[in-house]
């Protein structure tokens, strides 16, 4: 297994756990990119993606495969106007985190990990900051 960091640059990335499960994958596109997690099946995969990029038009999106599965979990988001943070958790039908490089994070240095910890679920935690009004990442639309 290899510990080297998965640089992407595409706008567009269908997650594979032989290929990117257990890896850093860093985000490197300042115009956004869409990942895809695989179907949920309760497996165990792990995907741990950094921005290594702060996006600036477009969005950061991770959504999930299918109709059946939902994510689970919290982003923890620093504010920019003060010492403190927000945190959002998702919604019973949250299926996407969107990051927009500004009230949604997106920003160089944000974490997102997301494991499959159940056939239809998706456990998720974030750990990022943003600027403007903090508002939640997650949503019940698929992009």
């Amino acid at each position: 297994m290899s510990y080297q960091p998965i640089n992407i640059t595409a706008s567009t990335l269908s997650l594979v756990a032989s290929s990117h499960g257990d890896a850093t994958i860093t985000a490197n596109r300042a115009a956004g990119i869409t990942f895809t997690l695989p179907a949920s099946t309760g497996a165990g995969a792990k995907f741990r993606i950094v921005t290594g990029t702060t996006i600036t038009s477009n969005n950061l999106i991770v959504q999930v495969a299918n109709a059946t599965d939902i994510m689970t979990g919290t982003a923890l988001l620093a504010q920019d106007a003060a010492d403190t943070a927000v945190l959002f958790e998702t919604a019973s039908d949250s299926v996407t985190v969107t990051m927009n490089g500004s009230t949604t994070g997106g920003i160089k240095g944000d974490i997102l990990e997301f494991e499959d910890v159940s056939s239809g679920l998706w456990s998720v935690s974030i750990v990022g900051s943003a600027t403007g009004t903090e508002a939640t990442v997650f949503s019940a639309a698929v992009s």
